[in-house]
């Protein structure tokens, strides 16, 4: 088992092996200093798993709580995207190893209660957020502005006063402008809710310097006497490893495609498509899609 799997509960630990075999740079780097709640930036490119590099450190903690049925009905974990469409796709790859992990309790004979979570954004129905206030998601999913409104209303904050963990997901989308400004307020205020320096995990592209957008993220509170911020900086931020190759069809080329010549592109990029899992294709005009 990789090193930095070892302080995880064996159910989250062996549910990763299974799934993904080994963490990445960002997991492997990051869970540690999330671990031990010291504020922490990880900067790698996308589908590096940096998300769920925050993410996991905080399940593990729910888990624990929950093996040992201590597991209470709060809010642990907030986790801020500036999408508000993206909000949707984090709860759905969140659910799926919640849900795989309580199966994998229920054949070790744990009884693992339900961690919970819920998406507030402003398209969040009346019934849901009556709901999420009642009974508290363990995670909650919102967007800078939806956030603002709960940490501004007095029903709300009573869910958040437990927060253990912020998580800010593309963090560099915000930090240029009046909406990263909102945004640092509404930390500062819900810091002042929880009564205590909440633990933030930012989540950022490749960025450059990326000492500003560790500033943004710690907050004012946490700077040295030298400026710099008092914060992990997890700089995964190399490029992976690319093969390039040019292809031209079969055909001779000449200004305008002949039936042929399309017929060579189509032909070949059916069989990349079925040589991958994934595949991108990019054209220049809708009709040529």
């Amino acid at each position: 088992m990789h090193p930095a799997l070892q302080s995880f509960h064996p159910l989250v630990s062996e549910w990763f092996v299974a799934r993904f075999g080994a963490p990445t740079e960002p997991q492997a780097r990051g869970w540690p200093s999330i671990a031990a709640e010291r504020d922490t930036l990880i900067a790698a490119p996308t589908g590096s798993g940096k998300t769920l590099a925050a993410f996991l450190a905080c399940i593990d903690r729910l888990v624990w709580q929950g093996a040992e049925g201590t597991l209470k009905d709060e809010t642990s974990v907030v986790y801020v995207s500036p999408l508000k469409a993206l909000s949707n796709d984090i709860r759905k790859n969140l659910d799926e190893p919640l849900a795989e992990l309580k199966a994998l309790a229920a054949e070790r004979g744990i009884d693992l209660p339900e961690i919970r979570t819920a998406v507030r954004t402003g398209d969040t129905g009346m019934a849901e957020r009556a709901a999420m206030l009642k009974k508290p998601p363990h995670i909650l999913i919102t967007t800078p502005e939806s956030l603002y409104l709960l940490v501004s209303s007095e029903k709300s904050r009573k869910m958040l006063a437990k927060a253990r963990t912020v998580i800010v997901d593309e963090i560099h989308a915000v930090a240029r402008d009046k909406r990263g400004a909102h945004l640092a307020i509404s930390l500062e205020r819900l810091d002042r809710l929880t009564g205590r320096r909440t633990p933030r995990v930012g989540l950022s592209a490749t960025q450059r310097p990326i000492e500003e957008i560790a500033r943004f993220l710690v907050g004012t509170r946490r700077i040295d006497a030298g400026g710099r911020p008092d914060c992990a900086i997890l700089d995964a931020g190399h490029r992976r490893a690319l093969d390039i190759a040019v292809e031209i069809p079969k055909q001779e080329l000449a200004a305008v495609a002949s039936k042929e010549a399309w017929q060579d592109i189509y032909d070949r990029i059916a069989e990349l498509v079925r040589e991958h899992r994934s595949t991108l294709i990019f054209v220049n005009t809708r009709r040529m899609s």
